[in-house]
């Protein structure tokens, strides 16, 4: 929703100081399950944990959901730190590696990937996601160097996932960035809570109506549907920082 000449200044006055820009991968980079469907990868975490004989560790809702962070999340609260948890996040990882090969690229992240590296950003991936998946995804795109180090994502710690800002923290502290000279990019409302709760500025993208509903919901103050505007932006000659 940048189509007014408001919004295009909004926009302008929201990227212009940043010279750190944090990226949540599965949305804003890419869609990641595109080819590999998440809901598939969802039920058939919870069919294993059936055949463990763990059926009653989730609730009815839980075992229906189609999103496969929400059957890993709630694992990790029952069996913090167990092995079981270890190996579910490893059979998660592998299913997004996969994924990773047939991932959609988001309308004009490549472009804007590179250009804000050219003109002087830092950028770093601060996901839920496995970061073996993220680098994956962007060596395939040639992008990895625009990145490298700074892959900041799913760990055995599962109570650092998103809305907690530990990755968000990770990525300023290892960058040498002030929250206030940052900009996160996400498309979540716990990409919002990490990002406010550093202290960081947020972008929120929704690439469609009720994603960006769902944002704005969450408090967003600007969000974007499309990346084009901020590469036109970028090209238009603005320095960074």
């Amino acid at each position: 929703m940048t189509s007014d000449a408001n919004e295009i200044e909004k926009l302008r006055e929201l990227i212009t100081p940043a010279r750190f820009v944090l990226w949540d991968f599965d949305g804003p980079i890419c869609r990641l399950f595109a080819g590999h469907r998440a809901e598939r990868v969802a039920a058939d975490l919870v069919e294993w944990l059936e055949r463990q004989g763990l059926h009653g560790l989730l609730t009815a809702a839980e075992r229906e959901t189609l999103d496969p962070q929400v059957v890993l999340r709630a694992v990790g609260r029952r069996r913090p730190g167990s092995d079981l948890v270890a190996g579910l996040e490893e059979r998660l990882t592998q299913e997004e590696l996969r994924a990773a090969a047939s991932a959609l690229p988001t309308a004009y992240a490549d472009p804007l990937i590179r250009t804000w590296t050219a003109v002087g950003a830092r950028l770093a991936v601060t996901t839920n996601n496995s970061p073996r998946a993220a680098r994956t995804y962007l060596e395939t795109r040639g992008l990895a160097g625009c990145f490298t180090p700074h892959l900041y994502g799913r760990t055995g710690q599962l109570h650092h996932l998103k809305p907690h800002p530990h990755c968000v923290h990770r990525a300023l502290s290892a960058l040498g960035a002030p929250p206030e000279a940052a900009l996160m990019i996400g498309d979540a409302a716990s990409d919002l809570a990490a990002a406010r709760e550093a202290g960081v500025p947020f972008l929120g993208y929704a690439r469609n109506g009720t994603k960006e509903l769902a944002l704005r919901a969450a408090g967003a103050e600007l969000v974007v549907q499309s990346l084009e505007p901020l590469l036109r932006l970028l090209r238009s000659g603005r320095p960074v920082g």
